[in-house]
C-alpha cells in the first residue's frame, strides 16, 4: 500500500509542471483572441462597441463618452492599421494600481497608414464573467 502512495504522490510531483504550462498556454490562446477582437473594434473606429466589450474594471475607470474621445483622439490621426504582430505576452497576476488578478500584458509591433512604427501595448485580464477582456491599451 505505501508503494502505490509513493508513486501516486511522485507522479503528481512530476506532473504538476507540465499541468500549469498547458494550462497558461490554453489562457494564453484565449487572452490573445480577445484583445485581437478588441483591436478589429478599434482598428474599424468601432470605439463604443470596444468600451462596451472591455472589462468591468476599464469601464469603472473611463466612462464611455471619455473612451470615445481618447481612442479617437489617438487612433484616427494614425490613419488606417496596415500591419501588427504580437512580439511578446506575459501573464501576471499583480499590475502596478490594479486590483490581483490573471492578466496578459501583450505588446504589438504595429503600422499604421501615417505612423510606420509603433508599439501597442494591450491588456487582458480574466473578468468577472470568466472571460478575458481587455483593460488596458497603450499606444507609442
Amino acid at each position: 500500500m505505501k508503494v502505490k502512495t509513493v508513486w501516486i504522490v511522485a507522479a503528481f510531483v512530476l506532473l504538476v509542471p507540465c499541468i500549469l504550462p498547458a494550462q497558461l498556454d490554453f489562457m494564453r490562446e484565449d487572452a490573445v483572441k480577445a484583445a485581437n477582437h478588441w483591436l478589429s473594434l478599434i482598428d474599424a473606429g468601432n470605439y463604443t462597441k470596444s468600451w462596451h466589450e472591455a472589462s468591468t474594471y476599464f469601464k469603472s475607470k473611463v466612462s464611455m463618452e471619455k473612451w470615445e474621445q481618447m481612442a479617437r483622439d489617438l487612433r484616427e490621426p494614425l490613419g488606417a492599421c496596415t500591419s501588427r504582430t504580437l512580439h511578446l505576452s506575459h501573464y501576471a497576476t499583480t499590475l502596478p494600481a490594479a486590483p490581483d488578478g490573471e492578466y496578459y500584458i501583450m505588446k504589438y509591433s504595429t503600422s499604421f497608414e501615417k505612423k510606420r512604427s509603433a508599439t501597442e501595448t494591450v491588456t487582458v485580464m480574466l473578468d468577472e464573467d470568466a472571460r478575458w477582456r481587455v483593460t488596458g491599451y497603450y499606444l507609442k
